[in-house]
């Protein structure tokens, strides 16, 4: 439909097309020759020829890719939940978001092996600028999200948004969106009442209960052993504890993602939640009148599955008990993972400067600090 046509992804038959202007491109050819080291020129060119349909791109190509960044840059990918969805349902996942690429590429990776249906994904218009990455963004079937607009171009924007979700959820797809606008840069996950409030437009004359069933929303956490990006995320984070205004630098987001994608983050595991019922919603409905009161309940109640499912390392405790002055989680990791967190500590802040050590030690504690306040409220 017309009104998708500047968010919308690539239709099966444009992705010949695409490939063929793009795949020579220098930043196109080196993720190709990351992906497939072992293939010449011309093998990889066949590789491409053989796509014609994004489920090809993703299948023969962006799944080795995201293989080949787990086998170079971490200690291995787990995920478990998946196994209690319907290979044949499409759902929406609404996950935290710690990485620009990384986040919905593992999520998709996770999908695909366990022959679930592949998300659509959101991705904010301001990452993907170039040509290339626009090109790049539309293969893996991402959809756009409109970013800087006036109000009254933003509630435009999110009405469009809204009905070309839940278009998509209609057709048998599945989709794929961040919690919040924006990476989490300080470890606190937590679900912007804005993304339910643009998600609840579509709805109708249903109550936001009835839709919100329909979505079959399922929340996820996805957990990083280190942010490869933490030392990026710096600057922002004590602009923000300084109350100053931070400017994001040219390159910013396009740094991030490459460091994202090929700097060290240990383990990472992937947890899908149970799908939000029909009886969460409802009651929810029955406990607050207003709309605003209810989404406010549902964003706490999918923070309330991220925390619980958010699977902790032994960096979240060490840095914890550094931040606390305690020994309140020794039991969670030995002397030697101290040691090698301190020397990351010590390599990335200045340690004297007590803002600097703070902010840092808090993106990683954070998820124990979130998940001992879920506990203790349930108590």
């Amino acid at each position: 439909m017309k009104e998708f046509e500047d968010i919308r992804f690539y239709k099966d038959e444009e992705v010949q097309p695409a490939l063929q202007e793009f795949m020579r491109h220098p930043m196109v050819k080196t993720l190709l020759q990351f992906t497939f080291p072992e293939k010449t020129s011309e093998e990889i060119a066949a590789v491409l020829g053989e796509c014609h349909s994004i489920r090809d791109f993703q299948t023969k190509v962006i799944y080795n890719s995201v293989l080949k960044v787990i086998e170079k840059s971490t200690e291995g990918l787990t995920y478990n939940g998946f196994e209690k969805l319907d290979t044949d349902q499409a759902y929406f996942y609404i996950s935290n978001h710690r990485d620009i690429i990384l986040d919905t590429s593992l999520l998709n990776t996770s999908l695909y092996e366990q022959d679930l249906i592949m998300t659509a994904s959101a991705i904010g218009d301001n990452l993907v600028q170039k040509p290339f990455l626009m090109a790049l963004s539309r293969l893996n079937r991402n959809f756009l999200v409109k970013r800087g607009l006036s109000p009254r171009e933003m509630l435009k924007s999110s009405m469009v948004l809204s009905e070309y979700i839940k278009q998509l959820l209609e057709g048998g797809r599945s989709v794929w969106m961040a919690q919040r606008e924006g990476r989490t840069k300080d470890g606190s996950d937590y679900t912007q009442q804005g993304v339910l409030k643009m998600l609840a437009m579509a709805k109708g004359k249903k109550s936001l209960a009835e839709y919100f069933t329909e979505l079959k929303i399922v929340p996820v956490a996805i957990s990083y052993e280190f942010d490869p990006t933490d030392i990026l995320k710096m600057p922002e984070l004590l602009a923000k504890r300084m109350k100053e205004e931070y400017v994001k630098s040219a390159n910013e987001d396009f740094n991030s993602i490459m460091q994202g994608a090929l700097g060290n983050k240990g383990r990472i595991h992937i947890n899908a939640g149970e799908v939000l019922g029909k009886e969460v919603f409802e009651k929810i409905e029955a406990e607050h009148d207003s709309i605003n009161a209810q989404l406010k309940a549902v964003a706490t109640k999918i923070d309330e599955h991220i925390y619980k499912n958010y699977k902790l390392w032994p960096a979240n405790y060490i840095a914890f008990d550094l931040l606390k002055n305690s020994e309140t989680y020794a039991d969670k990791y030995s002397d030697k993972e101290k040691r090698q967190f301190e020397r990351r500590l010590s390599r990335r802040v200045d340690v004297k400067n007590a803002l600097e050590l703070n902010s840092y030690l808090l993106m990683y504690a954070n998820p124990v600090i979130n998940k001992e306040a879920l506990y203790e409220e349930k108590s």
